[in-house]
């Protein structure tokens, strides 16, 4: 029989922890061995009780959840982690940090039960991903998480087929369904592989490999055909970088 995770839970508000450790008791999978209300606390318990998860708040007093997964991440001995939060812009980032899930306030018991099963499977060998010093040797983002209904979701960025920005937000887009996810069109581009990624205008990037020519519109003007059809046109900020593409 698999041994449950020995957790600790770490949130500001008392409210939060009750119920984190109500719906721990109905998980055989998890056993709660302490809880702390900032970030400089759970650092400290951290290393007192050495738990196997941390069920982590993002935004507390003293040190943020990233703050404290980062510190964390130092360690040979490195726990698991599982963001618990109201706030969905920090998904990125707490990728950065290796976390195993990203879930949602309010956590509903079988979500919280899917983000138990990938911590399991981690620490079991199991898991179909990256293992961590992999992960960390990239210098581009390889997955991203982003906001679907009531929680958030994991995308491959090889899958990615277009980003488009709209104002503070991107739109992703995979197959016939796109997401939206807070952050800007100019950061992502510094964190994807050129190599699979190129900017055609300042409000596009698209996958190399989705370009199936590019076209001369008359008067300086020219479009990328993509291989679904679509043409977009290419800003002339980003117009050598499409013709070196094509080396010309």
């Amino acid at each position: 029989m698999t041994e449950p995770l020995r957790t600790l839970i770490v949130d500001d508000e008392p409210l939060a922890i009750e119920r984190l450790q109500i719906l721990a008791a109905r998980i055989p999978a998890l056993h709660i061995v302490g809880t702390a209300s900032d970030g400089a606390q759970a650092l400290r318990v951290a290393e007192a009780l050495r738990p196997d998860l941390l069920l982590l708040d993002m935004t507390m007093p003293e040190a943020d959840g990233l703050t404290v997964a980062r510190t964390l991440a130092a360690n040979k001995a490195c726990p698991a982690v599982i963001f618990v939060t109201a706030h969905d812009q920090f998904a990125v980032e707490a990728f950065d940090c290796d976390a195993v899930d990203y879930v949602l306030k309010p956590v509903s018991e079988d979500r919280l039960i899917r983000a138990i099963e990938r911590a399991q499977a981690r620490r079991d060998g199991t898991s179909a991903e990256p293992a961590p010093a992999i992960a960390q040797a990239s210098p581009w983002i390889e997955e991203f998480w982003v906001p679907h209904r009531s929680e958030l979701i994991r995308l491959a960025a090889r899958d990615i087929e277009r980003i488009d920005a709209e104002r503070d937000y991107v739109r992703l887009h995979v197959a016939s369904r796109s997401y939206l996810m807070l952050h800007t069109i100019q950061g992502l581009e510094d964190r994807l592989d050129p190599a699979c990624f190129i900017r055609l205008h300042r409000s596009t990037i698209v996958r190399r490999d989705g370009i199936a020519g590019l076209r001369h519109d008359g008067l300086g003007v020219w479009s990328a055909e993509l291989t679904d059809g679509t043409a977009l046109r290419i800003g002339r900020t980003y117009l050598p970088g499409a013709k070196a593409m094509a080396g010309r």
